[in-house]
C-alpha cells in the first residue's frame, strides 16, 4: 500500500518510515504542496487538516500526524501548541529552553506525549490512532540524539534515561509516536 506522508519534517519521516517498518511504501510529500496552516485546538484536528491537504493535493492516501507533550505542572501545556512553543518558527533548543524556564523550581514535572495518526484516503475515509508515553520532564538538557524535547522527556518505562540519550530503537520501543504507528499497522493490517 502506497501512503504519502504528510510531514515536511525530515527528523519526523525517517522516524515515520522506520516505524512502519516497511509494511506501507511511504512516499514524501510532493515539494509543491505548500505548507498547511495547523490552527485545530486539538491533535487529531491538526492531524486530519494535514492528511486532507496532502490527499487533495496527490489524490492518494496521506497520512499525518500530530503529536503534543502534556506538561501536568503547566495545565497540559504546551499541548497542542508543542512545535511553537516558544512562538511561530521557534526552534528545537527554543522550546526547550522556554520548558526549562517554565519549570523552573517546580518539583513535579510528570507530562506525557501523546501523537495521533490520520490516515486519509480519497473516499474521505479515514483511520485514528493514538499513542501516549508518560513521563517527566529533566531539569537540565541530557545529552545525545534525537529531536524536539527528546533530551527532556524520561519516559517512565525506560531506565531514567531521555529519549535523546536511547538509540532509535530504544525509544522507539516505548515512545508516543511508536506506539501510534504500531497501532496504525495494526488497523492497516484488520
Amino acid at each position: 500500500m502506497r501512503i504519502v506522508c504528510a510531514s515536511a519534517n525530515p527528523d519526523k519521516v525517517a522516524e515515520i518510515a522506520a516505524l512502519l517498518e516497511g509494511a506501507v511504501d511511504l512516499a514524501p510529500r510532493p515539494a509543491d504542496v505548500p505548507d498547511v496552516v495547523e490552527d485545530a485546538d486539538t491533535l487529531e484536528g491538526n492531524a486530519r487538516l494535514k492528511a486532507v491537504a496532502i490527499c487533495d493535493a496527490t489524490g492518494e492516501p496521506a497520512v499525518a500526524d500530530d503529536t503534543g507533550l502534556f506538561v501536568d505542572a503547566l495545565g497540559g501545556a504546551p499541548g497542542v501548541w508543542t512545535a511553537r512553543f516558544a512562538g511561530e518558527g521557534a526552534t528545537y533548543a527554543e522550546n526547550c529552553a522556554k520548558l526549562l524556564a517554565s519549570l523552573d523550581a517546580v518539583a513535579e514535572r510528570s507530562a506525557s506525549f501523546r501523537t495521533v495518526v490520520l490516515v486519509r484516503w480519497p473516499s474521505g475515509s479515514e483511520v485514528v490512532v493514538e499513542g501516549v508515553c508518560p513521563g517527566r520532564i529533566a531539569t537540565a538538557l541530557r545529552p545525545g540524539r534525537g529531536f524536539g524535547y527528546d533530551p527532556l522527556f524520561i519516559p517512565d518505562e525506560g531506565d531514567g534515561r531521555a529519549f535523546s540519550e536511547m538509540t532509535a530503537e530504544e525509544k522507539n520501543a516505548i515512545s508516543h509516536r511508536g506506539r501510534a504507528f504500531a497501532a496504525l499497522l495494526d488497523a492497516l493490517r484488520g
